[in-house]
């Protein structure tokens, strides 16, 4: 997301909060910043020696699907537990799902700058001074269990680009004589954007920000964190962030009514130009008639501190590590025998290939050698038809072979007791049949919230870059963000041994990616091409084109709307509409033991567009499946430690 891409503030509060004795410590509570709903250490029961749980019950049938990092986590920690009857069904042939990294050189055997067409920019939660992997947050934990290679993202408007263009109005933001594209060089992560309008906006972004995230890194995880996120909650959960753009702001925060920090207080005027820039880090206004607490989940929370670009399980020279699982390998076969993508362990899908191949400690071995010698333990190109709820308690689960060849595909079917969703909601509803489950296994009001889940849509074209772009170049900035159809523009460097670089040549979201829907990929990127041309020689400041230096003959573009195995880039909340998405997670709690259905992932979230949400849906199944078959938990955790959700009404 570009929301808050660049607020550091909640890793910096969090080592100056003062907080209150509490009644009863607990190692299971997070520390701030973390997500506000899950108040819940996640990692300190990942990480133990031993895992989740030891299951008692290891014949236990599971039917995981979705292989997606929701999917392959489950899979992974399931395995961890010793459970040993586990099936994963996966639509595509790769792995990963919306972590979708594309080769920007598909037939080199060489290693290589990679494009990230899905999720590219990860939250740790790390504090201020700690490295990224110390993070408490179930991506920090796998990072460092994993060997991922790390480094601080090239946002626009941080102190890790060179210099951040801002162009706005044609370049007539400030009423300049000529064009000018504004430029921001923030090489401290403390100076303010160029111009007296821009920096009247981040002041206001800033009081507002700052003051709600000193008082939540107080009060969080505390006695009286649980009332006062409800009270966050029923003061915002109603308004839309356009709303809470110009709502008046609150001077000083009142401790009686702990929910209510105002709004931003910014003038018609003001609200435009942070619709268009955000507070330089790109554009907003694709968010504006979302739920407010979206935005503030993001900002204040720790999902926009300190994030991070993932290189891959790499080296120095950005080779893969030698011990890295089949790196080696001319091909990987499901347990059907068809192939499927090759590891690579480039960029992020290194996440979701370590998750697959890499063998745990408390197992013999990792999840592809399991589903070896299983003749259903990994299907891929297959397309799950319908879950039918049999009067035994199993769960039929139909499925269709060779999803890719129609003219092949014969329906198959297997039961088992339990069966883990990861798919997008959007999915589910129009691919998934789901048969003779009761209301009280699966009620009206749940199926209702997932079928009417808002995904937003986004399109992204990548492209390589020439070395000498960021080598050289003294004019162009590194990152630019505009009002045009392009809006963002982001360029970044992999590794000095790779050939080229990379460009994000246009990242948009929601209307701004649906505008772009008409133009076939070639004319889409040869358009945006274009437009980044014109901007450049139309700033009197600059006057020289980019187009030199981008490979645009091997440029990528993605659409995630229509995307046949996503439907979505990432589902996001209305006003008024956050109590639905509440309902769907804590299903698991309420209703998966009678029904057997587990639903996790982003889906089923609160925390839309992340990889952390995915993580957590995936151990939060396991975890409900290890207390339905009375597996022994580990480190002295029970369900009593386990946080309940009370904000659905």
């Amino acid at each position: 997301m570009t929301i808050g891409s660049s607020y550091n503030y909640p890793s910096q509060a969090a080592g100056v909060e003062v907080r209150k004795k509490r009644s009863t410590p607990s190692k299971w509570k997070p520390r701030f910043p973390n997500p506000p709903d899950l108040c819940f250490d996640y990692r300190a029961l990942v990480e133990q020696k031993d895992g989740i749980a030891r299951a008692t019950d290891p014949q236990h049938r599971i039917c995981i699907i979705g292989a997606g990092v929701t999917g392959l986590t489950a899979a992974r920690e399931l395995l961890r537990c010793g459970f040993r009857h586990i099936t994963l069904i996966e639509q595509s042939s790769r792995i990963g799902g919306r972590h979708l990294t594309v080769p920007g050189s598909p037939q080199s055997s060489a290693s290589h700058t990679p494009f990230e067409m899905g999720a590219m920019r990860m939250p740790l939660f790390n504090r201020e001074g700690e490295l990224p992997t110390e993070g408490r947050s179930l991506m920090a934990y796998y990072a460092k269990t994993f060997d991922l290679t790390l480094s601080d993202f090239a946002n626009p408007g941080s102190q890790w680009v060179k210099s951040t263009g801002i162009y706005l109005r044609e370049g007539r933001l400030a009423a300049e004589a000529a064009p000018q594209m504004l430029i921001w060089k923030n090489t401290d992560g403390q100076t303010p954007p160029p111009s007296d309008e821009l920096q009247a906006v981040h002041a206001k972004w800033r009081a507002f920000a700052d003051r709600m995230t000193r008082h939540v890194a107080e009060m969080y995880a505390g006695d009286d964190w649980e009332a006062a996120w409800a009270a966050i909650v029923e003061k915002y959960h109603a308004v839309s962030f356009r709303e809470l753009v110009g709502m008046p702001a609150l001077q000083r925060w009142n401790r009686d009514a702990p929910g209510d920090f105002g709004g931003m207080g910014m003038s018609v005027k003001e609200s435009a130009i942070f619709y268009a820039i955000g507070i330089g880090d790109g554009s907003w206004g694709a968010f504006y008639d979302v739920c407010a607490l979206y935005p503030l989940r993001t900002a204040i929370f720790g999902f926009s501190s300190h994030l991070q670009l993932v290189h891959g399980r790499v080296d120095e020279q950005g080779d893969p590590l030698p011990d890295s699982p089949l790196v080696n390998s001319n091909a990987v076969f499901d347990s059907t025998g068809l192939q499927f993508d090759k590891p690579r362990y480039l960029g992020l899908a290194a996440l979701s290939e370590c998750l697959m191949f890499m063998q745990p400690d408390e197992s013999t071995q990792s999840f592809y050698e399991h589903c070896q010698q299983s003749s259903e333990g990994l299907l891929t190109d297959c397309a799950v038809s319908r879950l039918k709820k049999l009067g035994s308690g199993k769960i039929r689960v139909y499925f269709n072979r060779k999803h890719s060849q129609p003219e092949l595909t014969q329906e198959h079917f297997n039961d088992f007791d339990s069966v883990i969703m990861t798919l997008p909601s959007w999915l589910i509803e129009t691919r998934v049949k789901l048969e003779d489950f009761t209301p009280q296994m699966l009620p009206f009001e749940t199926i209702n919230a997932y079928k009417t889940a808002h995904w937003e849509t986004s399109c992204k074209v990548f492209a390589p870059l020439k070395k000498s772009f960021l080598s050289g170049n003294t004019n162009i900035p590194q990152a630019i963000v505009t009002d045009s159809f392009i809006h963002d523009v982001y360029t970044y460097r992999y590794n000095e041994s790779y050939s080229y670089d990379c460009i994000l040549l246009s990242y948009t979201w929601e209307d701004d990616a649906t505008k772009l829907s008409c133009f076939s990929d070639k004319e889409l990127i040869a358009k945006c091409a274009e437009e980044l041309d014109r901007i450049l020689m139309n700033s009197s400041n600059i006057q020289q084109r980019i187009s030199p230096y981008i490979g645009l003959q091997r440029a990528v573009v993605q659409r995630w709307m229509t995307d046949k195995n996503s439907l979505g880039c990432a589902k996001l909340y209305r006003p008024g509409t956050y109590h639905d998405a509440v309902r769907l997670l804590k299903y698991n709690r309420d209703y998966s033991k009678a029904s057997g259905l587990y639903l996790s992932g982003e889906s089923f979230s609160v925390d839309a567009g992340w990889t952390e949400p995915c993580f957590r849906g995936a151990v939060d199944a396991v975890i409900h499946i290890c207390d339905k078959t009375d597996a022994r938990f580990n480190g002295g955790f029970t369900m009593d430690d386990y946080p309940h959700f009370h904000h659905a009404t």
